[in-house]
């Protein structure tokens, strides 16, 4: 009997391990290297389900701490799961809340059973434990779910960021004991800072677990890039060949590429969308800050070698005037844009790992969008 999740290799790039597969689940098949929209709260800000399939959004997330502080994952479960309440019929994925427990919390107090802490949006007492992440999870009916795992904050010393990882592996076990809905795939986390030892300490204990995928968590929380794509370049030979790597909180365009090069599959960020709200736009010639004066009576599109419903039918002038004017199209269109920019970028990644030309393709692109680009690029 054919297994509800399983993951199709079909590519490895010789040069730099840079790989093209497909991940089947339940609610359809999600090709890979694939960037992943952030809907934390059940939406992708301002941007309907109908249009993030029409940018080829093949999966977004949400969010288990912010669901079950609103509206409650209960009132999820009545409606249906995700799926149903929020109307989107491709694969979703759901972060545990461990990270937002961590960082959102107005106060929080780490034992080894789970987390106390207070909503940070009434103050209101919860207690988070791997059974209760789990029962939540469970409940909203995502396809992946991640288990429940320590960040520890980038610069921790070695021994709490040992103390953290041997707590995020001990909550891993719970977490699988408690997980509970067969048409979900739990993916185990790697934490371990930016240490090797525990890097690779996280990681053996992880791959008991990582039947259908693996996370790597604790990067991009505020050190030099050039740091963790070392921790990355560690990992990269010992991860398993037959399951999707996912790089958590990750998503930009260097970052992307960068991280394909690693091994990676799976990213996701807020970044796309929280940078058109703010009026900057992603383009293959670089970054367009679209409220600036220059584009008052600039009547072309963001990006002429765009097919995105924004820049077939508005250009920079008309943005801008959205923007000055606080109408929240602006939003919705460059979010719409943006989000389109990288599954673009994703899906050329992937046509270029297919064709043998990955390092000429990510060289090209970077030139274009004047990206700063490592040594793994320099195989040519």
């Amino acid at each position: 009997m054919q297994e509800k999740f399983y993951f199709e290799l079909q590519k490895v790039d010789k040069k730099t391990g840079a790989r093209a597969g497909i991940l089947h689940t339940p609610h359809g098949k999600i090709v890979t290297p694939v960037y992943m929209p952030v809907g934390t709260q059940a939406t992708v800000k301002g941007i309907l389900p109908e249009q993030l399939k029409s940018v080829n959004a093949q999966i977004i997330l949400s969010n288990a701490y912010h669901l079950y502080l609103r509206p409650g994952h209960h009132v999820v479960a009545e409606a249906g799961g995700l799926h149903t309440f929020m109307g989107w019929d491709r694969p979703i994925l759901t972060d545990s809340g461990g990270f937002q427990v961590f960082s959102l919390a107005k106060l929080n107090k780490i034992q080894d059973e789970g987390v106390y802490f207070q909503s940070h949006i009434d103050g209101s007492k919860h207690f988070f434990t791997p059974e209760k992440v789990m029962e939540i999870e469970n409940a909203l009916g995502a396809d992946i779910i991640m288990q429940f795992d320590e960040c520890s904050a980038y610069g921790s010393d070695f021994a709490y960021a040992r103390k953290a990882l041997e707590r995020t592996s001990i909550w891993l076990e719970r977490c699988a004991r408690a997980h509970t809905n067969e048409n979900q795939a739990l993916f185990p986390i790697v934490q371990g800072n930016f240490y090797r030892e525990l890097r690779l300490k996280s990681l053996e204990y992880a791959l008991q677990y990582a039947k259908y995928g693996i996370g790597i968590g604790g990067l991009s929380v505020g050190e030099p890039k050039a740091k963790m794509y070392e921790m990355l370049e560690i990992l990269q030979p010992h991860l398993p060949q037959n399951i999707p790597h996912y790089l958590m909180g990750v998503g930009t365009p260097d970052c992307l590429l960068e991280g394909v090069a690693r091994g990676i599959d799976m990213f996701d960020c807020v970044y796309a969308t929280r940078i058109a709200r703010n009026g900057t736009a992603l383009t293959s010639s670089g970054k367009v800050v679209v409220r600036n004066g220059q584009y008052k009576n600039d009547f072309s599109p963001l990006d002429e070698s765009c097919n995105c419903i924004c820049c077939k039918n508005y250009t920079k002038a008309y943005l801008r005037h959205l923007l000055n004017t606080g109408e929240i199209l602006a939003a919705t269109l460059l979010s719409i844009h943006n989000i389109y920019f990288l599954t673009k970028l994703m899906q050329d990644t992937r046509k270029a790992i297919l064709e043998d030309r990955f390092v000429e393709f990510a060289n090209h692109f970077a030139k274009q969008m004047n990206l700063a680009m490592t040594t793994k690029f320099d195989v040519i």
